[in-house]
C-alpha cells in the first residue's frame, strides 16, 4: 500500500495550469482538507477506515494560488533530477547511488559548487575526468549545465505524463 500512496499525481492550479507533481497520499489530504478537487482517477482505490476511495491521478486547487518564480535549492536531488540521472559524459542512465557529481571546471581551479559547474556523471567518467577541464580530459559534455527553472520544471512533467494517459489534456506537448 505504501507504493501505491507514493505513485505520483499532477497538481493543477484552479485556472488548470499544470504547478507540480506531488504524491498520491499527498493529493489524498489536499482533498479531504477541501484544498483540491479530483479532476482525475487512477486506476487503483485505497480503503480507509470509513471509506474506499480512487488514487487521485490529477487533482485541481479549489483557489487560485499565484506561484512565485522561486529557485530550486542546489542539492544533489536537483542536479541528478535536472540531468535525468544520466551521466553527463558517457550518457549512461543509473540509479541515483551510483552517479556522484563532478565539478566542470574543477574546484582545485576555481570552480564554484554552482548549477553551471555541476554535472551528473557516472563514478567511471568522474575518475577519467579526474582535475582536468572536459577538453583537457577529451570528454564532451551532452549539454551545458544550467540552473533549473521553471522550463526545466515543466519539461520534467511532460517527461512524467509520458507513462500517465490521463496528464496528456493537462500539459501541453
Amino acid at each position: 500500500m505504501a507504493s501505491l500512496l507514493q505513485t505520483p499525481a499532477l497538481v493543477l492550479n484552479a485556472s488548470y495550469e499544470p504547478i507540480n507533481i506531488c504524491s498520491a497520499r499527498r493529493a489524498i489530504v489536499l482533498v479531504f482538507k477541501g484544498v483540491a478537487r479530483v479532476e482525475e482517477d487512477g486506476d487503483r482505490d485505497v480503503q480507509g477506515c470509513r471509506q474506499r476511495m480512487a488514487v487521485p491521478s490529477v487533482i485541481r486547487l479549489t483557489g487560485y494560488r499565484r506561484i512565485p518564480m522561486r529557485t530550486r535549492a542546489l542539492s544533489r536531488k536537483n542536479i541528478l533530477l535536472r540531468d535525468r540521472n544520466t551521466c553527463q559524459y558517457c550518457g549512461d542512465v543509473l540509479q541515483g547511488n551510483a552517479l556522484t557529481l563532478d565539478h566542470v571546471v574543477p574546484r582545485s581551479r576555481g570552480g564554484k559548487s554552482s548549477w553551471d559547474n555541476l554535472v551528473a556523471c557516472c563514478y567511471g567518467c568522474n575518475h577519467r575526468k579526474g582535475d582536468r577541464t572536459p577538453s583537457e580530459a577529451g570528454m564532451a559534455l551532452a549539454r551545458p549545465p544550467r540552473a533549473f527553472g521553471i522550463h526545466t520544471n515543466r519539461h520534467l512533467m511532460r517527461e512524467a505524463a509520458v507513462s500517465q494517459a490521463k496528464w496528456h489534456r493537462y500539459l501541453f506537448f
